[in-house]
C-alpha cells in the first residue's frame, strides 16, 4: 500500500511539475504581429513623416510592414526628391524620406513604389534610392486578400 501511495504522489508531483514548466512557457510565447501593409498616397509631408513614424512603430513591435507608395508619395521614393519628402521636420527635424530609409535598413521593411508611377513621371526604375523596388500588383493584391493582412491608408 506504501509503494502504491509513494509511486501516485510521485507521478503527481511530476505531471505537475511538467504542467507548471507548460504553463510558463505558453506565457513567454509571442503572438505573431498579423502583416501590415501601409499605403501611402497623401502629398503632404506632415502625413508622409507620420505614416512612416507609425509604420516604424509597427515593425519595432513585431509587424511585417510593407509600404506601398503611389501617386505623390512615390516621390518619397526618388534619388532627386523634392525638397518637402527631405527636409526635416519638427520636433525631431526628420524627413519622411530619411525615416523612410532607416525604416528599410533597421527592419527589413519593403519600400515599392506603385506600377504605375514611374511611367506616369516619365521615368525608369534607375530613378528609385536603393533598396526600392516597382510593386507587382498581383503579389500587392494577394496581400491585400489575406484575411490576416491589416492595411493602414495614408
Amino acid at each position: 500500500m506504501k509503494k502504491i501511495l509513494i509511486t501516485t504522489l510521485t507521478a503527481l508531483a511530476t505531471l505537475f511539475a511538467v504542467n507548471s514548466v507548460s504553463a510558463e512557457e505558453t506565457r513567454t510565447i509571442k503572438q505573431a504581429a498579423p502583416p501590415l501593409l501601409v499605403i501611402v498616397t497623401s502629398d503632404d509631408a506632415q502625413v508622409q513623416l507620420m505614416s512612416m513614424v507609425l509604420t516604424m512603430q509597427s515593425a519595432q513591435q513585431g509587424a511585417k510592414a510593407q509600404v506601398l507608395l503611389c501617386g505623390a508619395a512615390g516621390d518619397m521614393a526618388l534619388r532627386d526628391a523634392p525638397k518637402s519628402v527631405t527636409t526635416g521636420q519638427p520636433p525631431m527635424n526628420m524627413s519622411a524620406q530619411g525615416l523612410m530609409k532607416t525604416i528599410m535598413e533597421k527592419t527589413k521593411t519593403k519600400v515599392e513604389v506603385c506600377a504605375i508611377y514611374l511611367p506616369g513621371k516619365g521615368l525608369d526604375p534607375s530613378a528609385l534610392i536603393e533598396g526600392v523596388t516597382v510593386a507587382d500588383p498581383a503579389a500587392v493584391a494577394k496581400m491585400m486578400i489575406e484575411p490576416t493582412t491589416k492595411i493602414a491608408s495614408f
